[in-house]
């Protein structure tokens, strides 16, 4: 399995630009496996990557981040995309550690602090299970947010870990081309308007002339959830008045 340097990967990645998403995954799996594994949200604009990596790798490992606040039907179309696709997924929770703190907070912390709510329930239980791989294949588009515009084909995470992001430059359209031409299911919530899907409290259905993300954290000031920012190489949730109070005082019957 060769190793790169950072530069190495810089050119690999900037050579990958006019490269097939399929031509990346290929380089991925054939450099990394099997020491890599693909995340996943299981919403529709998940469907053409994984579909993808079952093709060139049935046995490539599947992350998913089981926050306990998923849509009953994004728990049901991942298992149908399992049937379907053999897709070898394993669920990620949020670490024993946070028991007691979310006991007590955890039912709405999405609305009292979103940013630690999803740095407990998606980005540690993320960096924890990317421990064990050395390669990171992920479904983002520049086309998604401010923040995943400036993103990399292949770029470098805390501890070395490699991110390989073979979607970067396809579109909403090229998602649904893709869709079409292999006759691919579609979450349920798809049709009712649900364009980008996490979970159920911090999600709603956006208008036809509103950006896929734009149900997303609606009203919070938030457009990414950590995995694919700076937050991702944090070593703890940060600043958090909810949690230092917490911490300081752990036996306190608070209320909010």
């Amino acid at each position: 399995m060769p190793a790169f340097s950072e530069q190495e990967l810089d050119k690999i990645s900037a050579e990958m630009e006019n490269q097939t998403p399929q031509q990346i995954i290929t380089w991925a799996v054939e450099t990394y496996a099997p020491q890599i594994a693909v995340s996943s949200s299981f919403q529709t604009q998940s469907v053409p990557l994984l579909h993808m990596v079952s093709r060139i790798d049935p046995e490539i490992l599947v992350f998913f981040l089981d926050t306990g606040f998923h849509f009953w039907e994004t728990l049901m179309f991942r298992e149908q995309l399992q049937r379907e696709m053999g897709l070898h997924i394993q669920n990620l929770y949020v670490d024993g550690q946070w028991k007691n703190f979310l006991d007590r907070f955890g039912r709405d912390l999405y609305d009292h602090d979103p940013d630690l709510c999803c740095y407990l329930r998606k980005v540690q239980p993320m960096q924890k299970g990317m421990k064990t791989v050395r390669a990171w294949v992920s479904g983002i588009r520049r086309d998604q947010t401010a923040n995943r515009h400036n993103a990399k084909i292949i770029e470098v995470e805390r501890d070395g870990l490699v991110k390989i992001n073979p979607l970067l430059n396809w579109t909403r359209q090229d998602v649904e081309n893709y869709i079409r031409e292999h006759n691919l299911p579609t979450h349920p919530l798809f049709e009712k308007g649900y364009r980008s899907i996490g979970c159920k409290p911090c999600t709603r259905a956006v208008r036809a002339d509103e950006d896929e993300r734009a149900g997303r954290w609606d009203g919070k000031g938030k457009t990414e959830c950590g995995l694919h920012t700076e937050m991702f190489n944090q070593d703890g949730p940060g600043k958090s008045a909810l949690l230092n109070g917490f911490l300081l005082n752990p036996s306190e019957d608070e209320t909010q």
